[in-house]
């Protein structure tokens, strides 16, 4: 989050959970088959076991995952469950208290460890961990989540730095990141080589199996290997745009002909607009304006 926090919007700017579903129905008519629920951080959202509810009854819905910062998550996890959520993915940049309240601004490291706890023992698996890796700021700790992932038998995915809402250009300065190669060096100088684990073909994360089958590491790299031609991905803003991209302010809006009256027709086909605007390209060109913690991961 800015230090300055973000501009607040109107509550009625905001879709609602029916308008959600709607839109949610029309992508799965358009052939969306996966369902995530991000943010911001989701669990903020009153009511959000409702949603996941809603969204769950959608029978052609394969798989419902959230991610989330995890502070609210060892409070809420057997609920979610229940209401049909599938699986979590925690964002957890360090795991040393007094770094993690730096870096967050509050001191919930407790909380969010024993948030990885309960999503286990409410069996939302399997349980992901995404690490932003920052020179300088957190990149002596891949061992320790790579003892993380042996430990409590989850997958820790180590994440390229993306250059969004601060930089224009197509990259990010050499001493701004820690390349994929660098870390997964590091933990096979421990562990010894990775094994190659499943994963689908639309994945931008490389999973590896750590030495000895206890828990798996893995690699998003979109800077050195960029994942931009295989992305089938898209995003539903908060305040109801379609955004076809994550580095560049493509959004269609939904919320104006949702509230205007649009046939779940007119809906479907915003996602085929959606999908003819996603970018041809090789490698991700970050010219957003908005933050991560606007958008979503």
């Amino acid at each position: 989050m800015p230090a300055e926090g973000v501009k607040l919007i109107a509550h009625d700017e905001i879709l609602t959970f029916e308008e959600i579903e709607r839109v949610a129905r029309a992508a799965v008519r358009a052939g969306v088959r996966k369902v995530r629920l991000t943010g911001g951080e989701p669990l903020v959202r009153k009511g959000v076991t409702e949603l996941v509810e809603r969204l769950s009854r959608i029978r052609a819905i394969s798989d419902l995952p959230m991610t989330t910062n995890g502070v609210l998550l060892s409070e809420m996890a057997r609920d979610l469950k229940a209401a049909g959520l599938a699986r979590v993915t925690v964002s957890l940049d360090t795991l040393r208290a007094e770094r993690f309240a730096e870096i967050a601004g509050r001191p919930e490291l407790p909380r969010v460890m024993a948030g990885l706890d309960a999503a286990i023992a409410a069996g939302l698996l399997p349980l992901k961990v995404n690490v932003v890796v920052v020179p300088g700021r957190n990149d002596d700790e891949v061992l320790d989540f790579a003892a993380l992932a042996a430990r409590l038998d989850l997958e820790v995915r180590f994440i390229e730095r993306m250059p969004l809402g601060r930089w224009s250009d197509c990259g990010l300065a050499a001493k701004s990141y820690v390349p994929s190669a660098r870390i997964r060096q590091e933990i096979e100088g421990v562990y010894g080589p990775l094994a190659p684990a499943p994963s689908g073909p639309d994945q931008p994360a490389r999973v590896f199996t750590l030495p000895g089958g206890r828990g798996r590491v893995g690699f998003i790299s979109p800077l050195t290997e960029p994942f931009c031609r295989f992305c089938t991905r898209m995003r539903l803003t908060p305040d109801g745009r379609l955004r076809a991209c994550l580095a560049q302010e493509l959004e269609l809006d939904v919320k104006g002909p949702l509230r205007q009256g649009a046939t779940d027709a007119d809906l479907s086909a915003l996602f085929a607009r959606a999908v003819a605007m996603k970018p041809e390209q090789d490698k991700a060109c970050f010219a957003s304006e908005r933050m991560m913690s606007q958008i979503g991961g």
